[in-house]
């Protein structure tokens, strides 16, 4: 995702980074996001499962000045911050561990990080702003959607996807209104205010950009469908992307979660179950089914500098599901799946397109506060390490 062999990495990051209470009770166990997922608790927070093993950074172990090209920067979903990650010798895993974390917002889910330096996070309570070089929060836009109180959980209101346009210009965050459809903010970048919005479906799971940035998409997870936002305009059109169909309503697990867009052509991948791969094309609306053979309920999608689509497996959701995995398909179509070690939730690349980082946050139960690195060149085992809190969004600096 950051710079490397010239403008084409850079450029290929941009693509990428362009690129995820009344009514609190009722919409926790009516508003399945994935099924029977975690249910708030009667002040309207989620019940968190235990924490297993977390990580804490150690401040007297972070660099000093400013933070090495190539660390890793995670939204940390179980606790109000992000996490400074080193990713081991050569970003291989290997010695991994946590530098230090910022407090930015309750219950963090995405992020994008801009070629500034500057990182732009989704907060419950607004986008924080991130200054990845010194270590510190710049500030905290609050949203103009109203969401509710900031409450952690699945279920929570505020910020979900995010992505930053081409230009660094605005930056376009998801926004979950709880029991209704959602929206999408767009902050200028340079005066840190909100200064429109543009209604999508509901729970943006993820946000992302067109290459040329004309176009930003809502993947809307609860609608079964895809918003496309005019980004000079706002005005809006929905596009179905139901491979499954939409029975079940939203209690069906079988919905779009995360998308990658294509650089060459503006198509979105978005991953189902392991088993398909719905390619949809925004100016027609159409959408192509392409076979995949994980055979896993899937989240995280991203594109390597390469074009090699990286989907992440969660684990199973069905008897006959097979176990956490991160598929990595290439661009002809030939898939290798890597076994995984428990749930994960989001993957960045790093920017010689060797290493994958897996987070094993998860917006389900059953999370664990590390990360995983898989090798995409070798066949070396994949590398575990805790750092993060429940982390989910992940940038590479």
């Amino acid at each position: 995702m950051n710079a490397v062999r010239g403008r084409r990495a850079r450029n290929a990051r941009r693509a990428r980074n362009a690129r995820r209470l009344t009514l609190g009770l009722v919409a926790a166990a009516v508003l399945a996001g994935c099924a029977a997922e975690t249910v708030p608790d009667s002040s309207g927070a989620a019940r968190e499962p235990a924490a297993t093993g977390t990580a804490k950074p150690d401040p007297k172990d972070a660099p000093r000045g400013r933070t090495p090209e190539g660390t890793l920067l995670v939204a940390d979903f179980g606790a109000d911050t992000v996490t400074f990650v080193d990713p081991g010798r050569n970003g291989s895993g290997t010695g991994g561990r946590p530098l230090a974390s910022v407090r930015v917002g309750t219950a963090p889910y995405g992020l994008v990080v801009g070629e500034d330096g500057r990182a732009w996070v989704a907060t419950a309570e607004g986008v924080a702003v991130v200054d990845t070089a010194r270590r510190t929060r710049l500030a905290l836009i609050p949203y103009e959607t109203e969401s509710g109180p900031a409450t952690t959980g699945e279920y929570r209101g505020g910020g979900m996807g995010i992505a930053l346009a081409p230009d660094g210009r605005h930056v376009y965050v998801g926004v979950n209104v709880p029991g209704g459809d959602g929206t999408v903010e767009v902050i200028d970048t340079a005066t840190r205010e909100v200064t429109g919005t543009a209604p999508v479906g509901r729970r943006p799971f993820d946000v992302d950009v067109s290459p040329d940035g004309d176009e930003v998409y809502a993947t809307d997870h609860d609608s079964f469908d895809v918003t496309a936002v005019d980004a000079g305009t706002l005005k809006t059109r929905r596009m179905e992307v139901a491979p499954y169909g939409t029975e079940g309503g939203l209690g069906s697990w079988l919905k779009p979660h995360y998308a990658a867009v294509r650089p060459e052509d503006g198509r979105l991948l978005l991953p189902f179950e392991g088993e398909r791969l719905a390619v949809l094309d925004p100016r027609t609306g159409k959408v192509e089914i392409e076979r995949m053979t994980a055979n896993t309920h899937q989240h995280g999608a991203a594109l390597t500098p390469d074009g090699t689509l990286l989907a992440v497996g969660t684990g199973p959701i069905g008897t006959d599901d097979e176990d956490a995995s991160l598929t990595v398909r290439s661009p002809d179509g030939e898939e290798r799946v890597v076994p995984l070690q428990g749930p994960h939730e989001d993957v960045a690349v790093s920017s010689d397109g060797r290493w994958a980082y897996v987070t094993g946050g998860f917006t389900r139960d059953g999370y664990w506060n590390g990360i995983t690195v898989v090798d995409l060149e070798g066949d070396a085992d994949p590398v575990r390490f805790q750092a993060g809190s429940r982390p989910l969004g992940i940038a590479v600096l």
